[in-house]
């Protein structure tokens, strides 16, 4: 659907594309949004990558996270699951004194027990499969901020299930949040220029 001047769930920016508001002033989140969010991700390390950024998310704005994410990628070795499983209590404090990410201990170690859990899941379907697993038969259609839900069934149920799987800080929000990111579902506002950029979803 393409947006028009009086659709009030978008932006126009200068550069006639329409976006809705908290992707249409910072530089950062504008490009995250025009080349990244809702872009299909499916291998191991790029879903780790985000399940663990977006646990660091929590209480936070993910402008902030995205700022600090060259840091956090350097910090964790490029989010090698194999690598951040075998940290010690010298890792922990390493990653305590880094002023360039997070310094909150459970989310620490919570990323060192998810990367745990995502090597016992490669003797199943992997964490990639497994979170792919739950996607929906059909994806929100908003129009305005307001009418994109934080939870689902789906988010829900995911979240329970990698929990059983040994995993933390994947909340039913978060985990929502997580399928937004990677393409599981398709969020996009319908006047925005970026409905259905995943080709998984139809406009």
């Amino acid at each position: 659907m393409a947006a028009q001047l009086d659709d009030p769930g978008v932006v126009i920016g200068e550069d006639g594309l329409a976006r809705p508001v908290w992707a249409s002033v910072d530089p950062l989140l504008r490009a995250y949004y025009d080349t990244e969010w809702g872009m299909p991700v499916t291998d191991e390390q790029g879903v780790f990558e985000r399940v663990s950024l977006e646990g660091f998310q929590a209480g936070l704005s993910w402008a902030t996270i995205l700022r600090k994410r060259p840091a956090f990628r350097d910090a964790f070795h490029g989010f090698d699951p194999d690598r951040i499983a075998a940290y010690d209590d010298s890792d922990v404090e390493r990653l305590l004194a880094d002023t360039g990410i997070v310094r909150n201990r459970q989310k620490i170690l919570a990323a060192i027990q998810n990367a745990r859990a995502t090597i016992r899941l490669r003797d199943d379907m992997g964490l990639s499969t497994l979170i792919w697993s739950f996607q929906p038969e059909t994806t929100p259609r908003p129009r305005i901020f307001e009418d994109v839900p934080t939870t689902s069934p789906e988010s829900l149920a995911l979240s329970k299930e990698l929990r059983r799987r040994g995993f933390a800080f994947v909340g039913p929000t978060t985990m929502f949040a997580l399928m937004e990111a990677i393409g599981i579902i398709d969020t996009h506002l319908l006047g925005s220029h970026r409905r259905g950029s995943s080709g998984i979803w139809p406009a």
